[in-house]
């Protein structure tokens, strides 16, 4: 499909597409707003539980996970996020991945955002990479790094990307000035390129 090569040359980012015709949420209710989430302390200790919503409005340190995705090329899957995302719509993103969910494993969590954003079955578990604390003043949550290799064709869920592509690491590096990105998902990139160069990967 046209939407899942690279993106030519130097240019704008693509347009909004049409809104689907497909059945969506309801606009006045976020995705994944309900969604239970355990709640952590400064160490990643469960303390509580909380809804997603709730967890976001106040400030509730949880879990999540950022899976880069490759093809066989080696390119990452890059894409951006649908207007009814609770944290962050419309931002493009490097990482596929979402919160983990109350009782559920890092790794769990990874394999399953990972089959769910990019519409495969059988992929293989993504490799954990190492983890961090991300905080702002509007957001705070352990997050841990992953990565996989998708040798599938992607169907993406259209409740989740609004568009997608597959970038080489220099056109994904041309395009972090230009695009508007997902801040932690950016800090996550930033962290790797970081963990690279100190010759922590394998």
């Amino acid at each position: 499909m046209p939407d899942q090569e690279p993106l030519p040359g130097d240019g704008p980012p693509p347009a909004a597409e049409p809104p689907s015709t497909a059945a969506s949420p309801s606009s006045d209710e976020p995705l994944s707003a309900d969604e239970l989430l355990d709640i952590v302390d400064e160490r990643d200790r469960v303390v509580g539980r909380a809804r997603r919503a709730d967890a976001m409005a106040n400030r509730l340190r949880h879990r999540c996970v950022f899976i880069l995705a490759r093809d066989p090329r080696g390119r990452i899957f890059v894409h951006r996020r649908t207007p009814q995302k609770i944290v962050f719509p419309s931002h493009y993103d490097m990482f596929v991945g979402g919160v983990v969910g109350a009782g559920e494993s890092y790794d769990d969590a990874a394999l399953r955002e990972a089959q769910e954003e990019l519409g495969v079955t059988a992929l293989p578990m993504p490799e954990p990479l190492f983890s961090f604390l991300y905080e702002t003043p509007e957001h705070t949550w352990w997050s841990r790094v992953y990565q996989v290799r998708c040798e599938q064709p992607v169907a993406p869920q259209a409740e989740e990307i609004a568009w997608h592509a597959f970038l080489t690491e220099e056109e994904l590096t041309r395009r972090l000035p230009e695009w508007e990105w997902v801040p932690d998902g950016q800090e996550a990139y930033r962290r790797l390129l970081e963990w690279r160069r100190e010759g922590l990967a394998p």
